[in-house]
């Protein structure tokens, strides 16, 4: 059982804006046993890695990075015991960097977005973890009638749960699109144009695979997709607000999270300060409201379920703090249960595989 220091206790890592007092990427452990976070140790010194992912077999992390004028991806080795990290190498082309990276279930694909380009640059992987250049470049094109949308902001490329597909997710030109990936060559299939102005942030697939939902950013709405894997098509099910009617005051969609069993999903909200709960339908995967919960912080960006899916950990950007809370795997619902562990401009939170 990779990634247990004991039976109950595991290790997670959190990717970080490094403008403060952060060093880089962080990680920490969850003792599920006892519900308690702790033991905060800065693993990686990078500039700006404020997403990170892990392959499937625990032996690498990924992590966006900066360096200097140029941005682009590092790859590391994982000790599953200790979770300390040893950079393997990294791969930077000029200008900004990405905010998200994401791997295949084989650890041989590797994939960016990149919000200030509106790129999605993809690398191969080799089996020492080793990165090599860029294999391709796509450039989306476009604009939307928000004024955040003045040209295309890709905030999120992972792939398909086959492997078959990488989907991006553009929040600058409202686009759902599916590439085919062969051997790092990305080559598009499918676009789907979702509401105008919505600014579609993330993506998570039903464990089905027969839908998606995508968190929206500008409109705070999670978008019900039914997806075809044989085609890589998309098409529009629901619309359902992460926000009360009633709030008026600048709120912004962050993550969006699936249970493994399919049953519940989980959106963020910055500015609302929660996290909103659904319920999943798993015949037609339309989503019923739940509850909001206070993420007690400050623009919660991510959060993570542990790996026993028993819990749920968020991380506030602005307030610099992770909080746990409990989660009720019939209901849904979360109980706060801690709040004070600090992690300075935490971004994005993942655990090691189990």
């Amino acid at each position: 059982m990779e990634g247990v220091i004991n039976l109950s206790k595991y290790i997670g890592y959190i990717g970080t804006y490094t403008k403060g007092e952060s060093t880089g990427v962080y990680s920490f452990t969850f003792d599920a046993d006892a519900s308690k976070l702790g033991e905060i140790k800065a693993v990686a010194q990078l500039d700006n890695p404020t997403y990170v992912n892990l392959s499937q077999d625990n032996k690498h992390l990924y992590a966006v990075i900066k360096e200097g004028n140029q941005g682009g991806v590092a790859s590391f080795e994982i000790n599953p015991q200790s979770g300390e990290l040893t950079k393997i190498n990294t791969q930077v082309i000029d200008g900004a960097s990405p905010c998200h990276v994401s791997v295949d279930s084989h650890n041989r694909q590797v994939v960016s977005a990149n919000y200030h380009k509106g790129t999605i640059d993809a690398y191969l992987v080799d089996e020492n973890g080793h990165l090599t250049p860029v294999t391709s470049i796509v450039e989306h094109t476009g604009k939307g009638p928000h004024e955040r949308q003045e040209k295309p902001h890709t905030h999120y490329s992972g792939f398909t749960p086959d492997d078959k597909f990488v989907v991006a997710v553009d929040l600058g030109i409202d686009k759902v699109i599916t590439y085919k990936i062969e051997e790092g060559k990305l080559e598009e299939v499918h676009s789907l144009l979702v509401k105008a102005g919505s600014g579609p942030r993330h993506l998570t697939f039903h464990p089905n695979g027969k839908f998606a939902y995508v968190m929206t950013e500008l409109s705070n709405e999670v978008i019900v997709l039914s997806y075809n894997s044989e085609t890589g098509i998309f098409t529009e099910l629901q619309y359902i607000p992460t926000i009360p009617d009633d709030f008026t005051e600048n709120s912004q969609g962050s993550a969006i999270h699936i249970s493994s069993d399919g049953k519940f999903v989980y959106a963020g909200n910055r500015g609302h300060d929660s996290i909103a709960v659904f319920s999943v339908n798993q015949v037609n995967g339309e989503l019923t409201f739940v509850e909001y919960t206070s993420t007690e912080g400050q623009w919660p960006r991510d959060f993570a379920f542990d790996p026993t899916e028993k819990f749920i950990i968020a991380s506030n950007q602005e307030s610099s703090n992770l909080v746990l809370f409990a989660r009720d795997t019939e209901t849904g619902k979360l109980t706060l249960l801690q709040s004070d562990v600090t992690v300075p401009d935490p971004v994005c939170v993942k655990f090691l595989h189990v």
